[in-house]
């Protein structure tokens, strides 16, 4: 349901792709070219296909990285306590700022001891996780995919980005899975 007057927010990409980059970095690059050479970029989308959830390990878990982390987080939460309390309070401004770091290290230290007793060795190891794409798509509404293409063109033979080369001549659009209809017998 839309709001009269309010524009759609559908969040399925549709356009031509006017080109195809390796990184986030070179297809943003790309969209802030258009954007320096005035060109209507509110009828651009980026995409990123072939989604992967990619778990970097930083190192292993032990009771001393546990409480240790338990000790910084719960530092920095009494830190942001103390502070307020010294801000209102009548008396040492110091006192109140130490005891909110002294009580948040303890008490993070005590929940961060918690947290790794309870998990019981199931995983003894710390990560970041991130969400990758293969390859990212700029798109680009119909009416203005030909002159954006002149535009990436020149910002390629600049040297700056690196696209990828199409496997086909042909433009193909690129519309929701949901919305293409299975041919009837």
């Amino acid at each position: 349901m839309t709001t009269q007057g309010m524009p759609s927010m559908d969040p399925r990409p549709t356009g031509l792709t006017i080109g195809t980059y390796d990184t986030y970095r070179e297809a943003q690059r790309a969209v802030d070219y258009l954007s320096d050479e005035k060109f209507p970029v509110e009828h651009t989308t980026i995409v990123g296909n072939n989604l992967r959830q990619v778990e970097k390990i930083t190192g292993r878990l032990t009771w001393g990285r546990a409480l240790g982390a338990g000790v910084a987080s719960g530092a920095w939460f009494g830190l942001f306590v103390g502070l307020l309390l010294g801000m209102f309070t009548q008396g040492n401004f110091l006192a109140a700022l130490v005891t909110g770091v002294v009580l948040g290290a303890f008490f993070g230290m005590v929940f961060g001891g918690l947290s790794y007793a309870q998990s019981a060795g199931r995983r003894d190891f710390t990560s970041r996780t991130s969400v990758v794409a293969t390859t990212y798509d700029v798109l680009c509404d119909f009416k203005f995919a030909e002159e954006a293409r002149n535009h990436l063109a020149k910002l390629a033979l600049k040297g700056e980005v690196h696209p990828l080369l199409p496997d086909h001549s042909t433009p193909q659009p690129v519309q929701d899975q949901a919305s293409v209809q299975p041919p009837r017998d």
